[in-house]
């Protein structure tokens, strides 16, 4: 439990930390970021705040796909935001180009890594993620397909909204999906009927 707890809220802090990477990178956004940016933007309101409130707001979406929320759900929707701007805070606007695009292709990477991390500590998908997860369970469409076109539609409105669109946000789109898949396998805690299982097999 307290492996999982650690698993659980240090994804959660890393993937606040990649959106601080994103912004600072400033090639554009990842597509919910771009969203985030455009309602923030519209409201004069700081990104965490906007994160907070989208999130909790996105939580009205499981409704229908019957999804019930964890101690992840609600940790997500707080923690992200107050990470994200805690590390703006420290993380300095960057004027090199060639160190922008390492900090952007590094964003991506920890932002799967993060969101393979809460997903597989079993505490409940966030709500963004839930989204992804729950329309999963309902049609059987691959996470790869379904990850690829919410990013693509939170885009678009973010974009419309005003939100930092760049190559950055094409990036993050077109690879998010297949590294998510890619990272979830690494960090899923095992049920606890196969944990015991394997304890007894230690016992034997």
């Amino acid at each position: 439990m307290v492996r999982r707890l650690i698993q659980l809220y240090s994804g959660l802090v890393l993937y606040g930390v990649s959106t601080a990477m994103f912004v600072r990178a400033d090639l554009g956004a990842d597509p919910w970021n771009v969203f985030h940016l455009g309602v923030a933007r519209i409201f004069s309101l700081n990104i965490g705040m906007v994160m907070i409130l989208v999130g909790a707001l996105v939580l009205l979406l499981w409704i229908p796909l019957r999804q019930r929320p964890g101690l992840g759900t609600v940790s997500n929707v707080v923690v992200l935001g107050l990470a994200a701007d805690a590390a703006l805070a420290v993380m300095p606007p960057m004027e090199s180009l060639v160190a922008r695009g390492v900090l952007l292709a590094a964003a991506v990477a920890v932002n799967a890594i993060a969101t393979g991390m809460y997903i597989g500590a079993g505490f409940g998908a966030g709500p963004r993620d839930g989204l992804m997860t729950g329309i999963h369970a309902r049609t059987g469409w691959s996470v790869r397909s379904i990850r690829t076109a919410i990013e693509v539609t939170v885009l678009l409105a973010g974009w419309a909204m005003g939100g930092t669109f760049g190559v950055g946000t094409v990036l993050y789109a077109l690879t998010i999906g297949p590294l998510i898949q890619l990272c979830l396998p690494w960090f899923r805690a095992p049920s606890p009927m196969v944990a015991g299982a394997v304890q007894a097999g230690h016992h034997s």
